[in-house]
């Protein structure tokens, strides 16, 4: 519980702005900084279901009420250091902020955007959404938050990802009405936080809202141009400012006319957008704020549109030649881990790329992507070494349970994982290992979660130096 008083902390011109937005229900709103913050998690659902997550995970969790796959957890738990998250079976979020991607109904086979998408978890739900079908275009301005983004993207196992440090206008010129959804989660005054950061309550202004939905106003048209006729566009912040939230979609509808807000699922305790917050605009009651007096989180705003028109799925893609090399020696490399598919998918040898020795997957995509700022197009396989194949740390978190035979799989509780996670060698008994030399594919609970070689009983940890807890 916090050790502060509210009023002292914050704002007088935040607070006698809430009260007026309020009304009634201020004094509960209040009451709500008082409360103990809540934990959540999110269910990676293209790797595990939730009724086997909740079988195999060694710590208490309650189900969201308003997310099919998230958790609540205790705040004396420290879900990072279980293997099962090092294996990418769920990322760690707060329960309002996985609620914007909850409501964008992704398909696979779709192109996606997460336009400000840094530190990933929004990008992790969607491409998760996907399940390795599709493009997702994951998107920072920020090229030191785009790193921990790849992180995530990479710890989740999406493949079919490209991982980009742009402007937005830059991405809209190459990326005209190319996106079946989009959600845009744009910077904010981050007042839904407050209760989780106390820097944000304290460096709280009047004039942040006004400078942010400048930007605001900018990133959404942006945005729409962005998104195909008949598309979806999720627009959310963590704020309950109303110029950065109905000012930002009246904005767009007043000057994107092809735009119509549509309805969000309703659940208990989402508070409908009000239109005198916006331009007046009736159809701004279909936004959605989430308000931390009503719902166990902190506060989000979400406004979802569409694009009138019709949209389709993607057609036929084309590929380069792979190389012949290449080929020869991942091909030996699948049969020694007794490689089947590729999360859960035939490989297709036509999506292989080769760049400077490196060997990547492609997503199942064509078009010009020449020219952009890349962290990452694709997934990362491994590198060609001399006469061989070593392959990489987010190959081996691509694979999916009963992907590959060449697997020792442990049980979550195994103090061994706690020491491959550090880098260590591990010992492995006879009957624990599918061949008794060669690469393997560690697992938790069969679950995969990273690459080594076995000589005997000896386990040499392959597990990479900057993901070692």
């Amino acid at each position: 519980m916090s050790d502060y008083n509210i009023t002292d902390l914050l704002s007088p011109a935040f607070l006698e702005r809430m009260q007026k937005m309020l009304g009634d229900e201020y004094e509960d709103f209040i009451k709500s900084y008082e409360a103990p913050r809540t934990y959540g998690l999110r269910v990676n659902t293209a790797k595990i279901s939730c009724e086997e997550f909740e079988k195999i995970v060694p710590f208490p969790v309650t189900p969201i009420p308003w997310i099919p796959n998230g958790y609540f957890y205790p705040g004396d738990v420290r879900p990072s250091f279980c293997p099962l998250y090092q294996a990418g079976l769920y990322y760690l979020q707060e329960p309002s902020a996985m609620t914007p991607a909850s409501c964008l109904p992704v398909t696979p086979g779709e192109n996606i955007l997460d336009l400000c998408a840094a530190p990933g978890g929004k990008a992790t739900a969607l491409g998760a959404m996907l399940n390795g079908s599709g493009l997702l275009v994951a998107n920072d301005i920020s090229s030191s938050r785009t790193r921990a983004l790849l992180r995530n993207i990479e710890l989740f196992g999406i493949a079919n990802a490209f991982v980009t440090n742009e402007t937005p206008a830059h991405l809209k010129n190459r990326f005209p009405e190319f996106f079946h959804k989009i959600l845009l989660d744009a910077p904010c005054s981050g007042e839904g936080m407050f209760r989780k950061e106390d820097a944000l309550a304290r460096d709280w202004t009047p004039e942040k809202s006004e400078e942010l939905s400048v930007l605001q106003k900018e990133l959404i048209l942006q945005a729409a141009d962005m998104l195909r006729p008949g598309g979806q566009l999720l627009y959310s912040t963590c704020t309950f400012a109303p110029k950065e939230d109905e000012g930002v979609v009246s904005y767009l509808l007043e000057n994107r006319p092809d735009m119509k807000l549509i309805e969000l699922p309703a659940y208990e305790g989402f508070t409908p957008g009000v239109p005198a917050w916006g331009n007046g605009d009736p159809a701004l009651s279909r936004c959605v704020h989430l308000f931390p007096h009503k719902m166990q989180g902190e506060g989000h705003f979400m406004a979802l549109l569409r694009k009138e028109g019709r949209t389709d799925l993607i057609g036929q893609f084309s590929y380069a030649k792979p190389n012949p090399d290449t080929r020869k020696w991942l091909e030996l490399f699948f049969q020694e881990i007794g490689l089947k598919t590729l999360g859960g998918q035939a490989f297709d040898w036509n999506r292989v790329e080769t760049r400077k020795d490196k060997v990547y997957y492609l997503p199942p995509v064509t078009g010009d992507f020449r020219g952009l700022t890349f962290l990452r197009n694709g997934l990362y396989l491994g590198d060609l070494k001399k006469n061989r194949f070593e392959p990489s740390e987010p190959f081996a978190l691509a694979l999916r349970k009963d992907d590959a035979d060449g697997i020792i799989s442990l049980s979550v509780n195994d103090q061994r994982l706690t020491r491959y996670l550090k880098g260590e060698t591990l010992n492995i008994e006879p009957t624990e290992a599918a061949h008794t030399k060669g690469w393997h594919l560690l697992c938790v609970e069969g679950y995969p979660l990273g690459f080594g070689k076995l000589v005997g009983q000896t386990f040499k940890n392959k597990y990479p130096a900057g993901w070692r807890v």
